[in-house]
């Protein structure tokens, strides 16, 4: 079969999924969507996975099964919520999923996904030091590596910068819910990024989220110390990280 995996992106309004060469970190598959259920339960959303799962015509349990979640994930447990059910607070996420989908499965953060994504075969391929990857979408996710070593769940979207939490600044749907030039907006992110460059000094910025295709229009406005690129993996980012990790955590 090779080294393959499925990787789940859930998302507040979809559900995205393909199977993934893991040596490529490339899909080998149509990528197949399906609406989020209402409320975003638990049940609901697992559900939706197996039946994701059954239409990629993935049926052998040899594949492993990574789902990236839009929330901080410790030990297999979803510890918040963002445009989901509440109850996934506190929820043991893996077991929930290894008993709906009846194989391993393996859980963790959409943006620390994305990020892997990106450090094992986008923009942040050879790098060292520090580098942040940061999703630019309904708010703003954030990935840390050290010598390409994920340091899980950061949370930097949430700091506080002009005595508000940030992303509903300069976050791109701030831009759209603001009808913001792309001018307007680049002000919010130079005040977004000096902020992380001053507190972390990193040597690296890899910027994704959908609005990443359209990068030449924002990212030359920005004037940082730090190199900042746009992501190569796109909207398969979060596919591909979290099909990457299962694949390496079932070898574990």
């Amino acid at each position: 079969m090779g080294k393959k995996a499925v990787g789940i992106d859930i998302g507040g309004t979809g559900i995205k999924a393909a199977l993934v060469d893991i040596k490529k970190g490339e899909l080998v598959s149509d990528r197949i969507r399906v609406e989020t259920p209402e409320g975003g339960e638990p049940e609901a959303i697992a559900a939706a996975c197996k039946k994701i799962i059954e239409d990629l015509g993935v049926s052998h349990r040899n594949y492993p099964v990574g789902i990236c979640f839009p929330a901080v994930v410790k030990h297999g447990f979803t510890q918040s919520a963002a445009n989901v059910s509440k109850r996934w607070i506190g929820l043991n996420a893996d077991e929930l999923f290894d008993k709906t989908l009846d194989r391993h499965t393996h859980v963790i953060n959409d943006a620390d996904a994305a990020g892997l994504a990106e450090i094992k075969f986008g923009a942040g391929q050879g790098s060292h030091g520090l580098t942040i990857m940061t999703t630019l979408g309904t708010g703003i996710g954030t990935a840390l590596f050290y010598n390409g070593v994920l340091i899980p769940n950061a949370e930097l979207g949430h700091l506080e910068i002009e005595g508000v939490d940030y992303e509903t600044k300069a976050a791109y749907s701030a831009m759209e819910r603001e009808n913001l030039s792309f001018e307007q907006w680049a002000e919010r992110l130079q005040k977004y990024y000096s902020t992380l460059e001053r507190l972390l000094v990193p040597d690296l910025f890899i910027v994704g989220g959908g609005i990443s295709k359209n990068h030449e229009k924002f990212l030359p406005l920005l004037k940082l110390k730090t190199k900042i690129v746009p992501a190569t993996t796109k909207n398969s980012a979060g596919i591909i990280g979290a099909a990457s990790l299962a694949y390496a955590s079932s070898e574990d």
